[in-house]
């Protein structure tokens, strides 16, 4: 597990909401930075990334997922299986430390660093340190509540950082 961020995503219908925290944390024990941008839009503003683990290795793995989109003109699904696969076989990349979400108003995945690309039957994934937590509030708040996926993701990230040390209340929304 990695004990550094929170991301969450939602996905109802076509609209689909990945919220990241802030917090990086240094060696386990020392907050280095409380602002940092972990959730971006990618390919034209057409696909939501969020990363957990290691900055670097998931800022290669960003990049990496951003070439395979344009490899394959947007196609998600086919991005993700292909990323995961040259992540596992690649010598240097299956060291790199990372775990991904992706999404667009089509699917959401979660990627892995061992081969696994997930697409959760509700819609809702979570990875990080507060992941459990975030994921737990997510799914209670689409089951009892009418919220959009942007204030379901804000909400959610926010329990979990009142619950996981390694999670803040800096919140990065992104929605399509």
């Amino acid at each position: 597990m990695f004990h550094a961020t929170t991301i969450v995503a939602v996905k109802k219908g076509e609209k689909v909401a990945i919220a990241g925290d802030g917090q990086v944390t240094f060696s386990q024990n020392m907050i280095m930075k409380q602002n940092a941008k972990k959730v971006r839009k990618v390919y034209n503003g057409k696909v939501l990334v969020g990363f957990a683990g290691s900055v670097a290795d998931a800022i290669t793995l960003c990049e990496k997922f951003e070439e395979k989109l344009e490899q394959n003109s947007g196609n998600l699904q086919k991005s993700v299986v292909e990323l995961a696969k040259e992540w596992r076989q690649d010598k240097i990349l299956r060291r790199l430390e990372a775990l991904m979400i992706v999404a667009n108003s089509e699917h959401l995945f979660v990627v892995s660093g061992s081969g696994e690309v997930v697409e959760p039957d509700d819609n809702i994934a979570a990875i990080g340190s507060g992941g459990p937590y975030a994921l737990a509030a997510a799914r209670a708040l689409v089951q009892n509540t009418n919220l959009e996926p942007a204030e379901i993701a804000k909400k959610a990230l926010e329990i979990a950082a009142s619950i996981c040390i390694y999670t803040n209340n800096n919140i990065t929304v992104l929605e399509l």
